[in-house]
């Protein structure tokens, strides 16, 4: 059994990240650009978070890979048909298109759902949703 609520090789939880980055695209949707208004959010809830603007855009970048591979294996359960992916497409508003179809907003806990979500995919692959593990990581040669 995967501890599948970690994510390979971070520091914070993928509750935590989710959690974050429902913050942030709160701000996005507000016209706010860059990601200081998903920290501002953040530390409002918790002001020991030390979180920056660098990490929450590493984590969106992260969430937004894991959402792309896993894709096919979340339409199996879920109706991505409106989830709009590709390199045209910002990566807010990709977020924003995973995060609708799984009913995850700011005034609602997504951790239900987010706990489903991850056991289905890693009943279904024996892999984690979002980071790669050390297995998965390409070597360089010397």
């Amino acid at each position: 059994m995967l501890p599948i609520q970690l994510i390979p090789y971070f520091q914070y939880t993928v509750a935590a990240v989710i959690g974050t980055l429902i913050l942030g695209l709160g701000c996005w949707q507000k016209g706010q650009k860059g990601f200081l208004g998903a920290v501002v959010a953040v530390d409002t809830v918790d002001p020991d978070s030390l979180l920056t603007p660098w990490l929450i855009f590493c984590w969106l970048k992260l969430v937004v890979q894991g959402f792309r591979r896993a894709h096919a294996v979340l339409g199996r359960f879920y109706d991505l048909s409106g989830v709009r992916t590709g390199k045209r497409v910002a990566a807010w508003e990709e977020v924003a298109g995973y995060f609708s179809v799984f009913a995850w907003k700011p005034d609602t806990p997504a951790e239900p759902q987010l706990s489903e979500l991850l056991q289905r995919y890693s009943q279904v692959t024996a892999q984690f949703l979002f980071g790669n593990t050390s297995q998965q990581r390409l070597s360089s040669p010397p």
